[in-house]
């Protein structure tokens, strides 16, 4: 939707609606330093003027390739950024994007018209199919990891202060619950969830054990080691040469999930 025009800029709901963007990530983008509003009204209220703007489509833009907001923010900082260059890039990927997606829809319909006649695809014909479906949701996806936790904000502390990773964004409901968080583990990004029985997402301190591990690379697992122990961790194994090649150690965080930091040998 087109945004009102005004000589000192947009107000933050009219950029919220011109955007689909909600007021609270906006305010959200600002009280990390994402998108501060360059000018403010008489009355004291945010304005946002075309470079504001410009700075909100390269936030989206890096949101969109799979960037954590730490990361974003890094980005931004790119002294070599061109908004010409950005928009041809970002062209060049959606062009990607809809040529695959065209091919994927060629296929369906051509098998769509011979199942009208009576003629099932054959075992070459799926599994073409599905080939093509996973090339297009590998080009379309980035992986993060999801964990889920009774108290997202302690766990967002912990994993911080005793684990080193790069604190992101916590989410809170209207009533102030936080029930989303991010983390950055090196160049992989963490989302910690809400505990959801509708979904039969569970803690493993409420199960009662973990089926799973994440495994972080690292520097030095040694000094990674000593640190953790400094901060209180609980190590479940400590650093060990393992016979696949890899230097690591293991611990548990207060809600159960375990962890394996380590380095390749050699």
């Amino acid at each position: 939707m087109a945004a009102a025009h005004h000589d000192d800029g947009l107000r933050v709901g009219e950029l919220a609606e011109a955007t689909g963007l909600t007021v609270r990530t906006l305010h959200h983008y600002e009280s990390i330093g994402l998108l501060v509003a360059s000018g403010r009204s008489e009355a004291g209220h945010r304005r946002y003027d075309v470079a504001d703007v410009d700075r909100l489509y390269r936030i989206c833009l890096l949101r969109d390739l799979g960037l954590g907001l730490p990361e974003v923010a890094r980005a931004l900082d790119d002294p070599s950024w061109a908004i010409g260059a950005a928009l041809d890039a970002h062209l060049d990927e959606l062009d990607r994007r809809l040529a695959a997606t065209a091919g994927l829809r060629r296929r369906v319909a051509a098998l769509a018209r011979s199942a009208a006649d009576a003629q099932h695809p054959t075992t070459t014909d799926l599994t073409t199919l599905v080939e093509e479906m996973t090339m297009l949701d590998t080009a379309l996806e980035r992986r993060i990891a999801i964990l889920v936790y009774a108290d997202i904000e302690a766990a967002h502390a912990y994993l911080a202060r005793v684990f080193g990773m790069v604190g992101g964004e916590l989410t809170r409901d209207d009533g102030g619950t936080v029930v989303h968080g991010e983390l950055e583990a090196g160049d992989g990004v963490i989302w910690l969830h809400r505990e959801a029985p509708e979904f039969a997402l569970a803690s493993p301190q409420a199960l009662g054990g973990a089926s799973g591990m994440v495994a972080v690379l690292v520097d030095d697992v040694d000094a990674h080691h000593a640190h953790a122990v400094a901060e209180g961790a609980d190590i479940r194994y400590e650093p060990v040469d393992q016979p696949y090649g890899f230097r690591e150690y293991g611990a548990r965080d207060p809600e159960g999930h375990l962890w394996s930091f380590m380095k390749p040998l050699g």
